[in-house]
């Protein structure tokens, strides 16, 4: 009563009416609304229910009552503890209340009861009468469920809590730009920027340091912040009762009161219309790129299994598992390389879109790019069916399904696109094999990504998933007789009427081929059914098998409509000839040394220097252009 009519009243009723407390006058900006209770007055029960719906509960003693001050002890704090759940009990603001009638303090008798209760936030003396510390009293109330201490620090252990040491654990290492293990000055900064929307100015950058560097021997590194030394900060801001900076940098980064990333945090909205696929636009990819260079420690461009586990250490759990290794390029050692790091992110956001913004998520992408969520980092491609009206298509990742009989040579199929031959797929263990392989190929000088899936070979039952594609590939063993006609049961039964591109592959073709038990050979169910003939394909080669095939596969994604006749024996169709002068070894050197330059940054600067480089890059971009404006009228011609 008295913080709202700012007097004491007359005449005490045993129980105040109930009172909100607007937002606007309240310094957190929120509103509170205050429940009295009376024993005279009310029951038990009552006291029960509001109780159970109370945020933070203020347990109010007389400082010149003994009694009063024992029954905090002997009976509130048992009764509030008896009706909450031990995990969440709810925050309590001991409130010594007619200090204007003594000298005293009774601190020192609350002091020993605030240690042994761990709910207590803090302890207030006021005055009712003469208004001293009643404003402050529902600051602190306030402030005791905005800002509350018991998910952060421990009082009798007078350290931070496990979870409060992971949670910023996490923060430090999103901070920490380049993964050096210190918080340099412009890190600190963008942290400071970032949580609190000002940057420190030097001398208080200093002054922060010194305080560490005072209190703890490694606290401060090579003039950095070190984690020990960051989470000594948060410590003292705890232990001198300024909760809300930590909080504030935990909130900033994702968390709840829970000390857990929130749902709104790591899956915000994103609109997926139907026929649609998600990709990963330009600042993902720089933002993930970054990622990979901070952990690339011995810039090899791969990462070696405890680079990887580095590089997930902010995430709760491990998210690749041995499969990515298959599903993906890696080098000699089997590490994945920074093209199968990218290509494994780009798939996870094809497939699994939420999955993505998780993952986007633990990486800080939305704090470290300064982005309202990291739904800013993906891209809805628009409908297929615009993009077949249109005639052309802006999408970078195009699916192939892959069918066939067991036994056929799928797995085969996919895991050669990585580049491994059949000797290097007999060393992959069963339970690491994958269903899915991603690599990127070039159509007409654009790089884009081929995702190759094999399908289950259930005749019976196709999935959805199993028939969307953008181009199918059938598979059948030429050793094995009765190997096509599952593939021409399945073109039937399926795809005869669909719009998608569908190739057959002839795989071990290294092997005898036999007659096929089908009524129409191969050759003549692909003439009759207006395919392209059979494409034969084996990896039973010494070297990484070749990957002419993932490129026309890819050319027909992106341009189903063309009916591009590129698969004959002559060699001479417009689509041969263009590929025949995109494999030249002049272009294949401008080509590699291009991609060194824009996507890789170990490549030293002297070799943008060379002016061998230049002039072969101007030849070629010449010939990228004359190139260009033949296909062009070729596709014209074809329409």
């Amino acid at each position: 009563m008295s913080l709202v009519s700012e007097e004491f009243p007359d005449e005490v009723p045993l129980r105040a009416e109930e009172i909100t407390i607007p937002a606007d006058v309240t310094p957190e900006r929120v509103p509170t609304h205050i429940v009295d209770y009376s024993e005279a007055e009310q029951s038990d029960e009552q006291l029960y229910q509001e109780i159970s719906k109370a945020n933070v509960i203020c347990i109010v003693y007389s400082v010149n009552n003994k009694k009063s001050i024992e029954k905090v002890t002997s009976h509130w704090i048992p009764l509030i503890n008896d009706r909450t759940d031990k995990d969440s009990r709810v925050p309590l603001i001991l409130v010594g209340n007619k200090s204007d009638l003594v000298e005293h303090s009774s601190m020192e008798t609350i002091l020993p009861i605030m240690n042994q209760y761990q709910d207590i936030e803090t302890c207030v003396e006021c005055s009712a009468k003469n208004l001293k510390n009643i404003s402050e009293l529902f600051y602190y109330a306030q402030k005791a469920v905005l800002h509350p201490t018991g998910p952060l620090y421990c009082p009798e252990e007078k350290e931070l809590k496990p979870s409060c040491i992971k949670s910023l654990t996490r923060i430090f290492k999103v901070s920490d730009l380049d993964n050096d293990g210190i918080l340099n000055d412009n890190e600190l900064n963008f942290f400071q920027r970032t949580c609190f929307n000002t940057p420190l100015a030097p001398q208080a950058l200093e002054d922060v340091k010194n305080v560490v560097r005072r209190n703890m021997a490694d606290g401060v590194q090579d003039n950095g912040l070190s984690l020990k030394g960051f989470l000594f900060l948060h410590t003292l801001f705890i232990q001198r009762g300024r909760h809300e900076t930590t909080w504030t940098v935990l909130r900033r980064f994702g968390y709840d009161d829970d000390l857990e990333l929130t749902q709104e945090y790591l899956f915000p909205m994103i609109k997926m219309p139907p026929d649609c696929t998600t990709e990963l636009n330009h600042n993902a990819y720089l933002f993930l790129q970054s990622v990979f260079d901070k952990h690339d420690k011995d810039r090899d461009c791969a990462l070696s299994p405890e680079e990887v586990k580095d590089l997930f250490k902010v995430f709760p759990y491990m998210p690749w598992g041995p499969d990515v290794n298959h599903t993906v390029c890696t080098n000699e050692q089997g590490w994945i390389t920074y093209q199968g790091y990218l290509s494994q992110w780009t798939l996870t956001t094809y497939l699994d879109v939420q999955r993505s913004l998780e993952y986007l998520g633990y990486l800080g992408y939305s704090i470290i790019y300064e982005q309202e969520s990291q739904a800013a980092a993906i891209t809805v491609t628009r409908n297929k069916r615009i993009d077949l009206q249109k005639k052309q298509t802006q999408r970078s990742v195009f699916r192939c399904n892959v069918l066939g009989g067991r036994g056929s040579g799928k797995s085969a199929f996919l895991q050669a696109f990585l580049g491994k031959n059949l000797q290097g797929q007999r060393r992959i263990r069963d339970d690491h094999k994958s269903f899915y392989a991603i690599s990127t190929t070039y159509v007409y000088g654009q790089e884009k990504y081929l995702l190759l899936h094999e399908v289950m070979p259930d005749f019976d039952f196709l999935s959805e998933a199993d028939l969307a594609c953008d181009v199918v590939c059938l598979v059948y063993d030429v050793n094995n007789p009765g190997s096509f006609e599952y593939c021409a049961k399945v073109y039937k039964q399926y795809f005869i009427d669909s719009k998608t591109p569908c190739v057959v592959i002839a795989a071990k073709s290294d092997l005898h081929e036999v007659r096929q038990h089908h009524s129409l050979s191969p050759h003549e169910f692909c003439r009759k059914h207006k395919l392209h003939p059979p494409q034969p394909f084996t990896c039973s080669t010494a070297e990484a098998p070749s990957k002419d095939i993932y490129t026309r596969l890819t050319t027909m994604a992106m341009y189903p409509h063309a009916r591009l006749r590129c698969m004959c024996a002559s060699n001479r169709c417009t689509y041969c000839l263009c590929q025949n002068l995109l494999k030249l070894e002049l272009l294949r050197s401008i080509k590699a040394q291009l991609r060194r330059v824009l996507f890789n940054r170990h490549m030293a600067q002297a070799d943008l220097k060379n002016s061998t480089f230049w002039l072969r890059a101007s030849v070629g971009a010449t010939v990228f252009a004359v190139l260009g404006f033949a296909m062009y009228r070729a596709l014209l011609k074809q329409r």
